[in-house]
């Protein structure tokens, strides 16, 4: 599947403003709170990739964290964040920015955070592992990476990917997949794609990197989320990496 169709999903007016109600009524997860608070200092300068309407850099606002860029590739995303942001006065920056092509120097940032799975839609595995590339190159020394992603051996839908399997060994898939794993569903905003990877694939390209894995957790283990977080998103794994020094 093309970027450009992926970004033209996430530019769409319904989707822009499903963020922009998570970002103003669901708030950070328990879990984010969690991890976040524990791996990352408020003092510390934060990247944040895929921000969507601004869910994750308002709630680390309102905790105290005050160097935190907030990034996405959508324009409206981007647009909306900064209204949201300006409608509750906080002085968060918000910029376009592509996660494969960062515009940043090396080893600037304390932090990265690509919360809500957004890594995972990203097409193609050669984009994923370069914005894995472009991480590691603007994370400092020692820096801390977290990110989320679905987990396809954990899994509710396991009864789809051993069909999936099936139709991948037929040369059956649907034509836009690039990669085992690959999902697109039709939605009234057109095709929403998202990648589903193993840990043994998620650890191989994150140590190919040059990232230390520091921990590995599915949400449900960390904490008990909300009935608004639970209908916003279902279970994921959280990756907690590192740059070494």
């Amino acid at each position: 599947m093309e970027p450009i169709s992926v970004r033209k999903y996430f530019d769409a007016d319904g989707v822009v403003e499903h963020y922009a109600d998570a970002a103003a009524n669901v708030g950070l997860w328990v879990s984010e709170e969690k991890i976040f608070t524990r791996v990352f200092q408020p003092s510390d300068s934060i990247l944040e990739l895929g921000c969507g309407a601004g869910r994750i850099a308002i709630g680390l606002h309102e905790l105290g964290f005050d160097k935190i860029l907030a990034t996405d590739y959508s324009r409206p995303m981007v647009n909306r964040a900064r209204e949201l942001a300006v409608t509750l006065e906080y002085r968060i920056p918000f910029r376009v920015c592509d996660a494969t092509q960062l515009e940043f120097e090396e080893n600037v940032f304390d932090g990265v955070i690509f919360g809500f799975n957004g890594l995972m839609q990203i097409p193609k595995a050669a984009n994923r592992e370069q914005a894995l590339k472009e991480i590691f190159r603007v994370l400092r020394p020692g820096g801390w990476f977290v990110f989320t992603s679905h987990d396809r051996e954990k899994s509710v839908h396991r009864e789809f990917w051993m069909q999936e399997q099936q139709r991948w060994e037929r040369a059956a898939q649907k034509s836009e997949l690039d990669d085992f794993g690959d999902r697109t569903e039709d939605t009234h905003h057109g095709a929403h794609f998202m990648h589903v990877p193993t840990m043994t694939e998620m650890e191989g390209v994150l140590e190919r990197v040059g990232f230390r894995i520091e921990a590995s957790v599915m949400r449900s283990e960390i904490a008990h989320e909300s009935k608004a977080v639970d209908d916003f998103s279902d279970d994921c794994r959280f990756w907690v990496v590192q740059k070494p020094e």
